[in-house]
């Protein structure tokens, strides 16, 4: 028997976590064999030499592309795109897959779409149909859809969005996020174990703190990070759990802010550059709220019943629940939001929140299709135009 060849990439810690219960599934699978390229920020020190974990996990890393990330400067992002391009065309035309998986929207996942597209491999793309305002993945994430040719959403919104896009019905599917599935199935951490693992104790009051560069704005990262920062200072008796930016534009000096914040806050502040799906999550599960503008405040929050307090405007246009705070990336601003965090009328509101992202079997859902979809004369698309 032939077995079908599904690649799935990965350039970052939060990606491969999203993306490991679907990892699992075509791992598990014997009708399938699973390739994995894996680049970005897994292979750099300064982001935790993550392909690791891929490692630890007990995965078989098919191809490493390096993707040098020593400044988050525009032209030199531009410049790692360039370099990955060269190296992920080359990992796909060796491993020769049947499918490429690609997941969101970050410029490391377009490269490795613009290879699949030009060697002529079909690209099932998860989380597109979604929109994010203030940032360049709001155009890469649309541009990858349409390179695409099986497309996984997490809401019935972003599936006709997708079709918006000119895409076939037929090859659109409403799966939920994969980030549910690692909560649904996952054995969190008991806070005592978390807290071993983290070397840090929990206090009265805890908040979980990712903060990223909102890439389409001209005011500075550093000044909205500075904001953050003296919101949290304000604080009593309040543990803060730092995950770092990604490498984005701008997210080095914000990096380089909050482990400037940690060295002089020892006692209340601890940072990672990755803490693993399993230690983060077990975290979001302890903590009263998250705070900043990672996604996973709007996806996986909620299932905890945990508040979100989402700054800026990086998140705009996402489908939010009721457990989101939405404030300004000024410093009063954030305190009103902390405040009504804590409030009892808002605490309330979140026994009741209900997530909108699924039920947390998103993987096998998107590993059936990727099994069973024909492959012949996919790779030839008409533009779907609703009446």
């Amino acid at each position: 028997m032939v077995l079908r060849k599904i690649c799935v990439f990965t350039g970052s810690r939060a990606e491969y976590g999203l993306l490991r219960p679907l990892i699992t599934e075509i791992h598990k699978d014997k009708e399938l064999k699973l390739q994995l390229v894996v680049s970005g920020m897994h292979l750099s020190s300064g982001f935790g030499m993550t392909y690791k974990e891929i490692e630890k996990d007990g995965f078989r890393i098919d191809k490493k592309v390096r993707m040098p990330l020593n400044s988050d400067e525009p032209i030199a992002i531009c410049n790692s795109m360039a370099h990955s391009l060269k190296g992920v065309s080359k990992a796909l035309e060796e491993l020769k897959p049947d499918l490429v998986v690609i997941l969101g929207d970050r410029f490391e996942s377009f490269t490795a779409a613009i290879a699949a597209m030009v060697l002529r491999i079909p690209i099932a793309h998860i989380h597109g149909g979604e929109a994010t305002y203030g940032l360049i993945d709001e155009a890469i994430r649309h541009s990858i859809t349409k390179m695409s040719h099986l497309h996984f959403t997490s809401t019935e919104q972003y599936r006709k969005r997708v079709i918006q896009l000119g895409e076939d019905p037929r090859r659109v599917f409403n799966v939920g996020a994969l980030g549910l599935d690692n909560i649904a199935n996952m054995r969190l951490l008991p806070k005592k174990i978390l807290e071993k693992e983290l070397i840090f104790k929990f206090k009265k009051h805890n908040l979980l703190i990712t903060f990223h560069p909102v890439t389409l704005e001209k005011e500075s990262p550093q000044k909205q990070c500075k904001e953050l920062l003296g919101a949290l200072d304000g604080l009593d008796e309040t543990a803060l759990i730092f995950t770092k930016s990604n490498a984005d534009m701008g997210g080095g000096r914000i990096n380089q802010m909050i482990d400037n914040y940690v060295s002089k806050n020892s006692g209340r502040a601890v940072a990672f550059a990755s803490l693993g799906q399993i230690r983060y999550l077990s975290a979001m599960r302890w903590v009263d709220g998250v705070i900043g503008n990672s996604s996973s405040g709007i996806i996986e929050a909620p299932s905890f019943k945990v508040g979100t307090i989402n700054i800026g405007d990086r998140q705009k246009g996402r489908l939010k629940p009721d457990s989101i705070i939405d404030c300004k990336s000024e410093r009063a601003d954030i305190l009103l939001a902390i405040k009504r965090l804590y409030s009892k009328q808002f605490q309330g509101r979140l026994k009741k929140v209900v997530n909108p992202y699924g039920d947390g079997n998103a993987a096998k859902r998107i590993k059936t299709v990727l099994k069973k979809w024909p492959l012949d004369n996919i790779l030839k698309k008409d533009f779907y135009n609703i009446n």
